[in-house]
């Protein structure tokens, strides 16, 4: 299938990078180029879009979106947290603005040989980067019942996570789970009856969890957000598009300390740790997609867009 990706908050996080017709413009999460396209629709022959994914089928489609731009745009294989050594490589040190699109494409979503999704019966997978060798199989296999629970409990937001890790203990003994349906049968039945008929797919939380433990997201997110932060020109701006709201107090609270990171204590009359802001929140509250956007692309729901600009 196509690499299709209905880009959320398409207008606002465009609209909110201002771009600048001869600027410099990364996106660290290509994906269908749908955000991409719109930002070199906008630049001059003297500006630059550089493209970042770790996605294959990603590379490979927004090479296709973007074959007219081809002049002034970089396509790289990578993850984001790589950023800022990748752009050296192409001998930039500051860029103009920045994008981040962050959690599953809707195309990992939909393509059951990902192994991300819970409705099809398929091998697990979930690796956003294909050339990684772990995959969902072997945390699902691998992890204590401690282990899964942590995971299960902080990334998916879980009330019933030690109930479902003890469960995928006690069913890998008679042999290893190996697929997706599986896994979401073995979730269903360590869910309280009551609980498996309210809305929503019993297992969501737990293959959240999972693939935000197997691709390392939100320790790339908060080991790489201040550095992109750091090499914006004066002026320029960083947009991230979060889904869940681990996401968003990352990014909040990264956005919020590099516009005020004094470290003295309160009662200090003065500031004496020397320690200057890098910026300033553009958005005090995350902007939302609109109704019309919900109803038209339901994935778009939990979707929040915060911007941080760097200072003169």
């Amino acid at each position: 299938m196509d690499f299709m990706h209905t880009s959320v908050l398409l207008e606002e996080a465009v609209d909110g990078l201002r771009v600048r017709p001869d600027g410099v413009y990364v996106d660290g999460t290509l994906g269908g180029a749908g955000h991409a396209q719109r930002v070199c629709g906008q630049l001059s022959a003297k500006g630059r879009f550089i493209g970042i994914d770790q996605d294959q089928d990603a590379i490979i489609a927004a090479a296709r979106r973007l074959a007219e731009y081809k002049g002034n745009t970089t396509i790289v294989r990578s993850n984001y947290c790589y950023m800022v050594q990748e752009l050296k490589k192409l001998e930039i040190e500051k860029v103009d603005g920045i994008l981040l699109d962050l959690g599953v494409s809707s195309y990992q979503l939909d393509s059951a040989e990902r192994g991300f999704t819970y409705r099809e019966d398929v091998l697990l997978d979930m690796r956003m980067d294909q050339r990684a060798e772990r995959t969902a199989r072997d945390i699902v296999n691998g992890y204590s019942a401690d282990e899964l629970t942590r995971v299960i409990r902080d990334y998916g937001e879980e009330r019933f996570a030690k109930k479902i890790a003890r469960r995928i203990v006690e069913c890998r003994r008679d042999k290893p789970i190996e697929t997706t349906g599986e896994l979401a049968g073995i979730i269903r039945s360590a869910i309280p009856a009551k609980y498996r008929m309210m809305p929503g797919h019993p297992a969501k939380r737990t293959f959240q969890a999972l693939r935000i433990e197997l691709n390392r997201e939100l320790e790339v997110l908060e080991d790489s957000l201040e550095s992109m932060i750091e090499i914006l020109n004066p002026g320029g701006r960083i947009c991230v598009i979060t889904f869940h709201s681990l996401e968003d107090r990352i990014v909040k609270n990264i956005f919020k300390k590099s516009e005020d990171p004094c470290t003295c204590p309160r009662e200090f009359p003065v500031c004496v740790c020397g320690k200057t802001p890098l910026g300033h929140v553009v958005t005090k509250k995350p902007i939302l997609p609109g109704r019309e956007e919900v109803e038209e692309n339901r994935r778009s729901k939990s979707a929040k867009l915060r911007i941080f600009e760097r200072g003169e």
